[in-house]
């Protein structure tokens, strides 16, 4: 049973920081791709960032880049989310997911696991 585990949100002033973490456990953690995806009260469920298995390749969305990033410690099946620079509109329940296969991958449908979310609120 893969469980993913997220933490780190909380409430930061526009212009702040936070660094989210995802634990997982169960399946191998290395072999998988791993994406934090973002959804905002009235809006759909939408890609942050996706790192590949081995944390080679990264992807972003064009809304966070430069701001946001991912990275990952396989000893310790964790990736992580460093977001600088935060606006209000980032306000939103983070999520973290692992991916069918070793590539990123923007597609939400790419993703079998995910966690229960952290909120994470900017506040102007």
């Amino acid at each position: 049973q893969v469980q993913v585990v997220e933490s780190g949100g909380g409430l930061v002033q526009a212009g702040g920081s936070l660094r989210l973490s995802c634990a997982t456990s169960g399946g191998t953690f290395s072999r998988h791709a791993m994406g934090w995806f973002r959804q905002a009260p009235g809006k759909e469920r939408e890609f942050v960032a996706s790192i590949s298995s081995w944390g080679t390749d990264t992807d972003y969305a064009g809304s966070v880049k430069g701001r946001f990033t991912i990275s990952r410690d396989n000893a310790k099946n964790t990736v992580y989310l460093q977001m600088n620079s935060l606006k209000p509109d980032d306000t939103a329940v983070y999520y973290c997911a692992r991916a069918y296969s070793r590539s990123t991958s923007q597609t939400i449908h790419d993703y079998n696991y995910w966690g229960q979310g952290t909120q994470v609120t900017v506040s102007s």
